[in-house]
């Protein structure tokens, strides 16, 4: 196949496989976690150890906070006393991080170095459990790419620039618009009425809303639940919508969609926690 029709390819790939992992967290297609993670858990991203995004992004389906800096593990907003005290080319990445361009650009090496500084320095402290959470993630790496070199033929930096850094990217397209700082915490999670193709590939998980409000309904279910619940599911959400990832790049190319820093929780509403989200 030539490099233009094969890197497309590569790209829907690793972020088809992210969203099979997403899915396995939330306990499909078996509902046995074992079995889900041996189905999903194979490392083709390479850089994201199974185990520990099962945990962080349950923490953040169970936080009554979310995007807050420090109760949500997927927040992409800083608090004011930590913008305050970053130099100026920081603040640049970070605000650059609130538009599409620089969230496909600058993302997959700033959320996979946020990841590394983490668990450096977990392992550095002693954690056996991260230790060994690790030395696995390796040898599963490891495999991924012996197959990949050894068997495919395709170089090792040729699959990092062509299958995982663009496959990342396209995960982080889905992310950009699913969250935002509201007073009510059913106000913080979006809708993307996408087409089929981008539906397919976030495996519904762009009617992000409805996966928050009942994360426990498999994929292929969401789309005839939403068609029944739409009004409702929008008047919760305040109307946090977007008619597909078109309109998502036409608005936020390189616009900000809102600022990178959190507003401080006393200009926050009490959030209420819905009783399916509480019971997640």
């Amino acid at each position: 196949m030539p490099l233009w029709a094969w890197l497309p390819a590569a790209a829907w790939l690793l972020a088809w496989h992210n969203s099979l992992q997403h899915e396995a967290v939330h306990g499909h297609p078996t509902g046995r976690p074992m079995l889900d993670a041996l189905i999903a858990g194979v490392p083709l991203g390479l850089w994201l150890p199974f185990p520990i995004y099962r945990a962080s992004h349950l923490a953040h389906h169970g936080t009554s906070l979310l995007t807050d800096p420090f109760d949500d593990p997927e927040s992409y907003y800083v608090d004011g006393g930590t913008w305050r005290r970053m130099p100026r080319a920081a603040r640049w990445v970070v605000s650059a991080m609130q538009t599409v361009c620089g969230r496909l650009v600058l993302g997959p090496p700033v959320v996979v170095l946020r990841l590394v500084a983490g668990e450096a320095r977990l392992v550095a402290g002693g954690d056996r459990a991260r230790i060994r959470i690790w030395l696995l993630h390796a040898a599963a790496c490891a495999a991924v790419l012996a197959w990949v070199v050894g068997v495919c033929g395709i170089p090792a930096w040729l699959y990092l620039i062509g299958f995982v850094y663009p496959g990342l990217a396209l995960t982080l397209l889905r992310s950009f618009v699913e969250h935002r700082p509201a007073g009510e915490q059913s106000a913080r999670s979006a809708l993307v009425e996408a087409g089929p193709v981008m539906s397919l590939l976030y495996l519904n998980n762009n009617l992000h809303a409805l996966h928050h409000a009942a994360p426990q309904i498999a994929w292929y279910q969401l789309p005839s639940i939403y068609r029944e619940t739409r009004a409702v599911l929008l008047r919760r959400n305040g109307g946090f919508r977007y008619a597909g990832y078109l309109e998502v790049l036409c608005r936020f190319a390189l616009r900000a969609k809102d600022s990178p820093v959190a507003p401080p929780a006393r200009e926050r509403a009490a959030p209420r926690r819905s009783s399916s989200t509480a019971a997640a």
